[in-house]
């Protein structure tokens, strides 16, 4: 069957019939699962983490840990929920670990390489990018600092809220809080981001952190390396 033919009968299948093939050792099925979950779940990381590095290993180790545990999957909530919740868990796993060490290393030196380099891409970028372009790229990028700066406790609600349009519920589940706590941090998010930013941002907000081509192949290749290493060992 052609490529293009098989990609549309992918993307044609619910979670559900997915998630029963990707137990039964699909990789094809795995594939399609991750590119189409890939984005949600790299903005609720980033959104925890707020490093673009350690968001893209917690996808990775979401999607291998749903792999090896979906035959579990018992389908109480949506299978998109289930895989948010193991992302939130690996984040917030990942973020004591990045707290418990910061008390040990000193971080001035390296924080002052990595300002040069982000400088250096930000300016190798912006030389090689059209005027409109550019313009966008500089409201998505003010956008996602202004969401960084919000507190612990508001910007994955944030987030998940009115960047990836989770209703209430879905993100009560998803983040473990109640349905209440979830309206009064995103009701106090957006009155800060409002303050902070000063303006209307508008459609703008559905772009920040773009997930690009690159980086879900990227994901994609890696969860299915490991898997097959794992493979490989256990013959």
């Amino acid at each position: 069957m052609p490529l293009a033919l098989v990609k549309n009968a992918e993307e044609k299948c619910t979670d559900a019939q997915l998630a029963l093939r990707v137990a039964n050792d699909d990789r094809t099925a795995l594939q399609a699962l991750m590119r189409r979950h890939n984005q949600r779940l790299y903005r609720v990381a980033r959104s925890i983490l707020r490093n673009d590095a350690d968001a893209e290993e917690v996808v990775q180790e979401t999607f291998y840990k749903a792999y090896r545990a979906i035959s579990r999957f018992r389908g109480d909530s949506a299978l998109s929920t289930w895989l948010v919740r193991i992302a939130v868990n690996e984040s917030n796993r990942r973020l004591r670990k990045i707290n418990r060490l910061s008390t040990w290393l000193e971080f001035s030196n390296e924080a002052g390489r990595d300002d040069a380099a982000i400088n250096m891409i930000t300016d190798e970028f912006s030389s090689s990018q059209p005027e409109p372009a550019l313009s966008q790229v500089q409201i998505r990028n003010l956008l996602e600092t202004r969401i960084d700066r919000l507190p612990d406790l508001f910007r994955a609600v944030f987030v998940l809220r009115a960047v990836e349009e989770l209703s209430v519920e879905e993100t009560s589940v998803c983040l473990g809080i109640p349905p209440a706590t979830v309206r009064s941090r995103y009701f106090r998010a957006r009155k800060l981001l409002r303050e902070s930013l000063q303006s209307e941002v508008g459609a703008s907000i559905d772009t920040a952190f773009a997930f690009a081509g690159d980086r879900c192949d990227r994901i994609v290749a890696a969860v299915l390396a490991r898997l097959e290493k794992t493979t490989i060992h256990r013959k």
